[in-house]
């Protein structure tokens, strides 16, 4: 499904779409070796954030879960090998192929914007930019803080299976196994909580929490996780029983499952954090005392949430012509 920018009608309907264009095909697409910078597409592409914000915009108002897919593509890009666009390459054997990214949505989102910058900007605007704007913009679009991003990475020319597993986090993981991997990539403990904030939107397979239970004599499902809410585990399973569907998704927040908020954390304490790597930041007391802070003060968690997400966005990025490339496709490389 194509998701139209509303605010490309008023180049087309004005003529001023062919000016635009020819204007942007007399700039050199060659990239030199820079830093990341807030006005880096000021002169190259000075709509660039409007568009893809309109792009993400019109494609929620189809499908409401288009934030959480987003944020989550983003995560799964940067955490393996930087944010260098490498998991929206198609292929064998490429990161998009791994089983930990099979279930990853809201690819459509960033070639549909990709495409029409390629019309407004050819050679410009890499698809590994378009990935943090987008997911920046999902968040604000959710009811989210709005963060300003500094921009400028290219895409990687390779994309390997082979890297998402040492690199991913599994929901399954230990608060020492998340901070070990988080480490490993430049971000703190105070960074992995509010991070995991982002479970305040988006779905999940069952398949993402099944350890959590066990199925009992009589063929049906009994929670095993003494962490989780009674309550809450009854409901789990009746959306997810035995032999569900694979397809079968659930809300990460049970509560306001669309809104970017600090619910997330106050489902933590109350039992209620999906998965084993949310439930396991109320059993360490460093973690459980920023969960229970967060949980009470909405604009402490936005203030830090733009922090982190600055720093998870600035991980491993490639900036110079010998380290990557601009796609024309975000999922193939230039040929």
């Amino acid at each position: 499904m194509s998701y139209l920018p509303n605010f490309l009608l008023i180049f087309r309907t004005d003529g001023l779409l062919i000016t635009f264009s020819l204007t942007f095909l007399l700039i050199s697409s060659c990239v030199t070796s820079v830093s990341l910078s807030l006005d880096f597409y000021s002169s190259s592409c000075p709509n660039v954030e409007l568009l893809i914000k309109d792009t993400v915009r019109s494609a929620t108002a189809v499908d409401p879960t288009i934030p959480g897919k987003l944020l989550r593509l983003v995560f799964h890009d940067c955490i393996v090998e930087g944010c260098d666009g490498s998991v929206l390459v198609q292929g064998n054997n490429t990161e998009r192929s791994d089983p930990a990214n099979t279930s990853l949505g809201g690819f459509e989102v960033v070639e549909n914007a990709k495409r029409w910058l390629e019309v407004l900007c050819p050679g410009m605007v890499s698809c590994a930019d378009i990935l943090v704007l987008a997911a920046r913009d999902a968040v604000e679009i959710a009811g989210g803080p709005s963060v300003a991003v500094p921009l400028g990475r290219l895409d990687s020319r390779t994309s390997s299976a082979a890297n998402v597993r040492p690199n991913m986090v599994d929901t399954s993981f230990s608060i020492d196994e998340m901070t070990q991997l988080f480490s490993s990539k430049g971000l703190s403990l105070d960074d992995l909580v509010i991070l995991s904030g982002a479970h305040t939107i988006g779905k999940a397979h069952c398949s993402a929490f099944s350890e959590r239970f066990e199925e009992g004599p009589k063929g049906t499902l009994e929670p095993i996780d003494t962490s989780l809410n009674k309550d809450y585990a009854m409901e789990l399973i009746k959306q997810c029983p035995a032999g569900a569907s694979g397809a079968v998704t659930v809300n990460n927040d049970p509560v306001t499952a669309s809104i970017f908020d600090i619910q997330y954390y106050k489902n933590l304490i109350a039992g209620k954090g999906l998965f084993s790597s949310d439930s396991v930041l109320m059993s360490d007391s460093q973690t459980r005392n920023r969960v229970e802070a967060l949980s009470a003060n909405q604009d402490e968690f936005f203030k830090n949430w733009s922090e982190s997400f600055l720093r998870m966005v600035s991980i491993g990025v490639k900036t110079g012509n010998d380290q990557g490339e601009i796609r024309t496709s975000c999922s193939s490389f230039n040929i």
